[in-house]
């Protein structure tokens, strides 16, 4: 055992809860993907990546103070990553989360040009459901979403609470 001197004592103290309701980004990452070939799946280490930055985007929102969003931005999220890597072949996707006013806004970029619409997928198909879901979780949340005209940015806009009201 060490003497009494040498051992350090540490305690557990909670950090205040940033609550950082103002305008502004959260986040703004670039993710680095191999383009996809043909049907081939993507790359394990980019799905991995997808991954990660979703847990990192869902780590700055609660430390933004927008923790009743969490579920809503998360499935947004993933629909919007998981759309870049399958569909558009590019290498590099951008996530970026900000606040502005009453909004939460999340936009997705791939830079590459596409037609974005939510299209009816059969019964028993097991993909094409993404962007269905993502205006359907957004309607229901009283925001909006869009595409920039050459279709290589992705946004939706999802209502918060802000401090005060």
């Amino acid at each position: 055992m060490f003497p009494q001197e040498d051992v350090m004592t540490t305690t557990a103290v909670e950090a205040p809860r940033a609550g950082l309701r103002r305008d502004g980004d959260l986040m703004d990452e670039r993710i680095q993907v191999a383009p996809r070939r043909g049907d081939a799946p993507p790359r394990e280490t980019d799905a991995w990546r997808i991954g990660a930055i979703r847990r990192i985007a869902a780590a700055k929102l609660r430390f933004g103070g927008c923790e009743a969003l969490i579920d809503e931005a998360m499935l947004i999220v993933s629909e919007l990553l998981t759309n870049a890597l399958l569909h558009s072949g590019t290498q590099e996707i951008r996530l970026r989360l900000a606040l502005q006013g009453e909004s939460l806004r999340i936009t997705v970029d791939d830079g590459m040009p596409a037609i974005i619409k939510p299209h009816e997928a059969d019964d028993d198909a097991e993909t094409g459901r993404g962007l269905t879901l993502v205006a359907a979780v957004v309607a229901e949340n009283g925001g909006t979403w869009g595409s920039n005209d050459q279709g290589t940015t992705v946004w939706c806009d999802l209502r918060r609470e802000v401090e005060g009201q």
